[in-house]
């Protein structure tokens, strides 16, 4: 099993097969400090090669998922005496690399909301494979109005959301609930109460354990690709990663348990 970085402002919960992660400022509403996002990063990048690990779920203490960046640091730190455009954006891009560990994360990544995603916080859950939500739940993406863009998640966000919801979202700055956000995609799933997210995060938990995981990987590894390569270099490396997963000892198991009638291994 791996060995999980010691945290300050993040609580992990590793079971033998998924691992939880707190976000665990509730008194500053786990706004992503450098310190947290150093911590996620870290967590992350330390679970990245476990396939013993099927997924990783993202919450929040106190009632309240993220209310996106620290503010306080913004201005201590990009905004004091010392501040430099260049040390300002090689910090913002450290959320970025964030957001991209998530999204690329082989694991499945499930996110499950109450109280509010804002700003950053929504962006977050624009990485994620699945997205649980309250109907109470809000969110915003309010970054213009405090004179800076959504820059690193602005990507995330159109990807998920699309382009004209995303700028529709961004350049007003408006608020929406949980039956909003899944109308807009941004939810895959919506459920009452936060009592309820236990329940819902089980089911996907379950179905999630029906699949290989070293197949939800390449899954995953191509999904992604679609962004980035052109048609036949995509058919080329998708074809790679099948006849790779198909020579693998998890595709010779998993073609002989459909053949044999019962469970694979990883599901029984």
């Amino acid at each position: 099993m791996t060995n999980l970085p010691i945290t300050e402002y993040l609580e992990l919960e590793r079971e033998p097969d998924w691992l939880t992660i707190w976000l665990n400022r509730p008194q500053a509403r786990n706004a992503l400090s450098g310190g947290m996002i150093e911590e996620l990063t870290a967590t992350l990048e330390a679970v990245r090669a476990d396939r013993g690990l099927r997924g990783v779920t993202l919450r929040g203490r106190g009632g309240i998922f993220c209310a996106g960046g620290d503010l306080k640091d913004f201005k201590a730190v990009f905004q004091g005496e010392a501040g430099q455009p260049e040390d300002v954006a090689a910090t913002n891009r450290t959320a970025g690399d964030l957001f991209d560990r998530i999204n690329q994360l082989p694991q499945v990544v499930l996110m499950l909301v109450e109280g509010a995603a804002i700003a950053g916080g929504l962006g977050m859950l624009c990485a994620a494979d699945y997205v649980v939500v309250t109907k109470a739940a809000q969110f915003a993406l309010t970054e213009t109005t405090l004179g800076i863009p959504p820059a690193q998640i602005a990507p995330l966000v159109a990807r998920r959301i699309g382009l004209p919801s995303a700028r529709r979202l961004m350049l007003t700055a408006a608020r929406f609930d949980g039956a909003m956000a899944g109308q807009l995609g941004l939810a895959d799933e919506i459920v009452e109460e936060a009592d309820d997210l236990a329940n819902a995060e089980q089911r996907v938990r379950d179905q999630v354990r029906l699949c290989a995981p070293g197949a939800n990987a390449a899954t995953k590894e191509i999904l992604l690709a679609t962004t980035r390569l052109d048609h036949d270099a995509l058919r080329q490396f998708a074809a790679e990663l099948f006849a790779a997963c198909m020579l693998s000892d998890e595709g010779r198991e998993g073609i002989a348990a459909f053949i044999e009638k019962r469970k694979p291994t990883w599901a029984a």
